[in-house]
């Protein structure tokens, strides 16, 4: 009786169809769907409609709703709790630029041991410039 060995070619290309077949099916699994774009061969299914950047305006007022110079407003991620902050120029206006439409935010002025309401800017709000007046009290 013949004794039939592979070559380290034959046995390399076994490898590599094993692999490729373990890709395809990990790919199915986690319901990825090849198309004729590359960087889209390995995209999720489905994505988020919300996903993006907003901008994030506003004029910071009095209680005699005058605008506040000089005013600091707070953007809070409620996620990371990390903050911006932004003074307000001569006309109470105040602006965030590159604000995560995909994550909920606490926004507050304050000067001079004065306070905004915090308001919230959702995830759940899909425009992409989010506009709100801020009174100190």
């Amino acid at each position: 009786m013949r004794m039939v060995t592979a070559g380290r070619s034959q046995v390399l290309n076994a490898r590599r169809t094993v692999l490729a077949a373990g890709v395809v099916f990990a790919a199915l699994a986690l319901g990825v769907v090849p198309s004729a774009s590359p960087s889209a061969a390995f995209a999720p299914f489905a994505q988020a409609q919300n996903m993006g950047m907003r901008t994030v305006n506003g004029t910071v007022l009095n209680s005699a709703g005058q605008p506040i110079a000089g005013a600091t407003v707070f953007l809070q991620s409620q996620k990371t709790k990390t903050i911006r902050s932004f003074t307000s120029i001569a006309n109470g206006h105040f602006s965030f630029a590159q604000v995560d439409k995909s994550q909920d935010f606490n926004l507050w002025a304050e000067k001079n041991s004065k306070k905004s309401a915090v308001k919230t800017v959702s995830s759940w709000d899909t425009r992409d410039t989010y506009f709100t007046d801020l009174t100190l009290k």
